[in-house]
């Protein structure tokens, strides 16, 4: 299972704010018919599940800005794919959680 943090930046817009955009964004991860979470963050969007699967989806959310006006995107793309033993968003939260409180 991969693990994918996602940041899209629409350019060429009306204006500075981006939270419409973040919103269509969610909403297209929760139609989504791949089996992924997703966890929305402040600064980005966290998704995991199957790498071919994310592909997928990051081609469709990387349009959603133009669908709604944008006239330029930049999308950025962290991937965090290991493949030693299964993982997971919560599992790694857990570790670094369990490391503290030692």
């Amino acid at each position: 299972m991969a693990i994918i943090e996602l940041t899209i930046i629409p350019i060429g817009t009306a204006s500075t704010s981006l939270s419409q955009y973040v919103a269509d964004i969610q909403q297209v991860l929760e139609q989504a018919p791949e089996p992924i979470h997703y966890q929305m963050t402040s600064m980005s969007t966290l998704i995991e599940g199957d790498l071919n699967d994310l592909f997928q989806i990051i081609h469709r959310l990387h349009e959603v800005p133009f669908t709604h006006g944008a006239e330029r995107v930049s999308t950025s793309i962290k991937i965090d794919d290991r493949r030693d033993k299964q993982g997971s968003m919560a599992q790694k939260m857990r570790s670094v959680e369990g490391k503290m409180h030692k």
